[in-house]
């Protein structure tokens, strides 16, 4: 795989990273000396209309030629891509890569002008945390266990499928959280993710009784604002989770809603002439929210003591929102709120902390719904976690995916995993695919050990995590190499008084690539070029003004990889040799695996 014209949304390429309305940016396209391009135009497309722009060169450096031209920043998102003409004809260079085609313009490579997330995201490392099963502390033990819960010895073994799941209860709680943060210190992550913390009638917490409150299983109100102290002591943020499609059915807005036809509450939901009313996926206990409601939109987001402002305010100063069901959120029938109720939430979260997060749950198709003035990201489950998990996955068995699709997750090649990767990540900005978050499971899915079968293929996956663009997240019990084969079977307890049952290798893959990450300015800011392909090789290249890292990652053995026109490298992680050009330009890389290998180049 030789390396092509290349541009993607990084610094090198992009160097305005934070577009004005109406600004002219200069944007880069980088081309091989010898590859077949001697004229280069940009298309724009603002206010609909294809426009053309003949680029010009603006320097030669180490064997390429780097093309400049400047796109107007007409449109709140505006569209471009390149048109590379050579003695064959044109070919087109979008965001899904090079084409002899002509193509739509939903793969163009996008400028956005709205509003940047916060600076911080772009260094964040977060860890993930099932409060029920991650630590108790000592007050745990004097909490009565409530009537709906089946208390629960910390090695009672999990319930992953059966009507006794959602209500297996352990006593996890947010002091214990507090009393165990040495250990996120150590595996190296800057960020705290709680699922739900408010009271409900289940371990998940997702069926929220109350929105005004923290669950005085979990310690209450004041247990909140200790573990929010222990964090920002430690220079950390701490992000929340919140239900916007629904609450739970014990909710006192629904419990009102339900009693009386007429309470003002009975606007929040969606009721019919019968009485009826709707829930998420037909599960009762959760009723969905209609934001067709003012009072709802009032309650939830714009009033000054609204749920999403209290939370972001101290003593508790939640760094932001993980919002739980977005890609349902507003959508049901003809109603289609869902960008309404996304712009909506991030003007309220914004106007309470200019640096707070606000990040979409999608387990399918994100990418109708990023890059407009609301969410500033997903969890990109369908753009990595699924590619991942079926070019690592082992055996026969059916490994389920999020979202449960017939035959589950299938075993594939490398070319299909990257074209899964590049045709999801074409579709959104440069800024919406950095800023979503890239994960390996979490509490609704298989964990990776699980799927991958080994600890080998975990630390590929997880060095795929530590190196890829995206913000990186690890569920909690992941860098222990704890196993779990669905969501609900993975909601492990942290075996905090088995130390033995730990995979101390795994963990310190974990730490060392975590490590890494924080250590290369190219593996946070850097652009993503693929430089090699084979059914069980992947080779990439992180590029960023301040140098540029060589990634390998192998599922198994085979031929070595030769690669032209590379600088020698210093290995940073994985132990192979350094790399050295031979006499005609060539690095090799090594043929072993399952393997995992980085490089920075000089």
């Amino acid at each position: 795989m030789a390396l092509q014209p290349h541009h993607d949304g990084s610094a090198t390429y992009v160097p305005e990273q934070e577009p004005a309305l109406g600004q002219r940016a200069p944007v880069f396209v980088r081309v091989p000396e010898g590859a077949d391009v001697h004229q280069v135009h940009v298309r724009t497309t603002g206010d609909g209309e294809p426009h053309f722009v003949e680029a010009t060169v603006d320097h030669t450096k180490d064997g390429d030629v780097w093309w400049r031209a400047d796109v107007q920043v007409r449109n709140p998102v505006s569209n471009y891509r390149f048109m590379l003409t050579g003695t064959t004809g044109y070919r087109w260079l979008n965001a899904a890569g090079l084409a002899g085609h002509d193509v739509p313009d939903n793969g163009d490579f996008k400028l956005v002008s709205h509003a940047p997330p916060p600076a911080w995201t772009r260094d964040a490392v977060i860890y993930q945390i099932f409060p029920d099963r991650f630590a108790r502390s000592a007050a745990a033990d004097g909490r009565t266990p409530p009537d709906w819960a089946i208390p629960c010895d910390w090695d009672t073994p999990v319930i992953g499928r059966g009507p006794e799941t959602p209500y297996q209860f352990y006593g996890g709680d947010l002091d214990g959280i507090a009393e165990r943060l040495d250990h996120l210190d150590r595996l190296g992550v800057n960020t705290v993710y709680l699922t739900p913390i408010f009271p409900a009638r289940s371990n998940h917490r997702y069926d929220a009784a109350s929105f005004d409150t923290v669950d005085p299983l979990l310690g209450g109100d004041a247990a909140l604002a200790r573990l929010a102290d222990a964090v920002r002591a430690r220079g950390w943020r701490l992000l929340g989770d919140i239900t916007s499609n629904h609450t739970g059915d014990a909710h006192e807005w629904f419990t009102r809603a339900l009693a009386d036809p007429r309470a003002p509450e009975r606007e929040l939901y969606y009721f019919d002439e019968s009485g009826d009313f709707e829930s998420w996926n037909g599960v009762r206990s959760l009723p969905k929210l209609n934001w067709g409601s003012a009072e709802l939109r009032r309650r939830f987001a714009t009033a000054e003591d609204s749920l999403l402002r209290r939370w972001l305010r101290p003593p508790y100063g939640l760094d932001g929102w993980r919002v739980d069901v977005a890609n349902m959120t507003g959508r049901r029938g003809a109603d289609a709120y869902t960008h309404e109720v996304a712009r909506l939430l991030r003007e309220v979260v914004a106007d309470t902390r200019p640096d707070g997060l606000l990040l979409a749950e999608h387990g399918h198709d994100h990418t109708g719904d990023l890059d407009a003035d609301g969410w500033h990201g997903t969890m990109n489950y369908v753009g990595f976690t699924d590619p991942i998990w079926s070019w690592l996955r082992h055996g026969d068995q059916p490994v389920p995916n999020f979202l449960g699709t017939p035959g589950g997750v299938r075993r594939r090649d490398a070319e299909a995993i990257l074209a899964t990767m590049d045709t999801y990540r074409s579709l959104v900005s440069w800024r919406s695919y950095t800023q979503s978050w890239q994960l390996l499971g979490s509490h609704d899915s298989a964990r990776i050990r699980t799927v991958v079968g080994d600890a080998a293929r975990q630390e590929v996956a997880a060095g795929l995590l530590a190196t890829m663009p995206g913000t990186p997240v690890v569920f909690a019990g992941d860098e222990l190499g704890l196993t779990g084969d669905n969501g609900e079977g993975s909601r492990t307890p942290m075996p905090w008084h088995r130390p033995e049952s730990w995979d101390q290798g795994t963990f310190a893959a974990y730490r060392s690539l975590l490590t890494l990450r924080r250590a290369e300015p190219a593996l946070r800011h850097g652009g993503l070029r693929w430089a090699h392909v084979d059914a069980d090789t992947l080779v990439f290249l992180r590029e960023a003004p301040t140098g540029t890292v060589l990634v390998l990652a192998r599922r198994a053995a085979g031929s070595p990889v030769r690669l032209a026109g590379l600088p020698a490298g210093e290995n940073l992680y994985g132990g192979a040799p350094a790399l050295r050009p031979d006499a005609d330009g060539t690095v090799t890389l090594p043929a072993d695996g399952p393997t995992f290998q980085v490089w920075r180049l000089a």
